[in-house]
């Protein structure tokens, strides 16, 4: 019971010490997460358009689709990420933008044979995450105005009350990129000591206990990861398009987490729960 006691009490000093830190910049937090979770898509866009010819020529020898189709795809492409990731960051049509990002990365994936790329289908479930806390975080802010006209209705699930499922699933998938980590690359004992801190904090972030300051953590381990095994402007060629891709992507789930830290872990969470009793 000491231990217990003295381990809640280490844990409400670590939040109330991420709060004042946090404070300066609170308000503007939820616009700083969103930018992040879409700004591969940004990133993703300008590639292609930089890199047409070759976008173009590489799909059409993959997929033996004509170039004419091959470059009709790349415009609805392109054009989705900016249209819909702006709409994201502004807060409009936020489910609608949702819906059409997680198919521009499923669509992705299949066109450049991406399918059965392990790590890459973890960084982008972990993307698809974020995404989904973006949609929570819009029914959240809908919840409020719909409580009025729920009055004298049968019980139903109405999407409002969504939110802490998609919350769930978003820190479900959100922690799947440092899995894939753990299981890409050399073990040394250094590797293993950080895969096993990491772990513990991917836990608490999916059970929703402690959930900000694990996802505070989580955010801080991968900027230092990003920043060292991500170092994109030191490289050249081919190399350095697919290290900036990575380093773009791994944003963007630090983009979730940070919004994980904002609207917290929902009503599916350790942390919730305990506030019921």
């Amino acid at each position: 019971m000491a231990f217990d006691s003295s381990l809640r009490s280490a844990g409400d000093q670590i939040e109330n010490a991420i709060d004042t830190w946090s404070r300066p910049i609170k308000p503007h937090l939820p616009f700083i997460s969103r930018f992040l979770i879409v700004v591969t898509f940004y990133e993703d866009a300008l590639r292609i358009i930089a890199q047409w010819s070759i976008q173009v020529a590489y799909l059409s020898e993959r997929c033996h689709l004509p170039r004419a189709l091959t470059s009709i795809y790349l415009v609805l492409n392109v054009s989705m990420m900016v249209i819909f990731s702006s709409c994201i960051i502004t807060k409009r049509y936020v489910s609608t933008s949702v819906i059409a990002l997680l198919g521009v990365i499923v669509i992705q994936a299949i066109m450049y044979g991406l399918v059965f790329d392990m790590l890459f289908f973890l960084r982008n479930l972990s993307i698809m995450g974020g995404l989904l806390l973006c949609l929570s975080e819009s029914l959240l802010r809908c919840r409020s105005s719909q409580k009025s006209s729920a009055m004298f209705t049968l019980p139903q699930m109405t999407e409002s009350e969504r939110h802490k499922y998609f919350q769930l699933a978003g820190r479900v998938l959100l922690v799947l990129l440092f899995v894939g980590f753990i299981f890409n690359g050399e073990w040394s004992f250094l590797r293993i000591a950080f895969s096993l801190i990491g772990m513990v904090a991917c836990v608490m972030v999916v059970v929703g206990f402690r959930a900000k300051w694990s996802a505070t953590f989580l955010v801080s381990l991968l900027c230092v990861m990003n920043v060292l095994l991500n170092n994109w402007l030191n490289l050249s060629g081919s190399q350095r398009d697919f290290v900036k891709y990575d380093f773009f992507q791994t944003l963007s789930i630090v983009g979730g987490l940070l919004l994980l830290i904002s609207i917290g872990p929902g009503g599916l969470s350790y942390d919730e729960k305990k506030k019921e009793f």
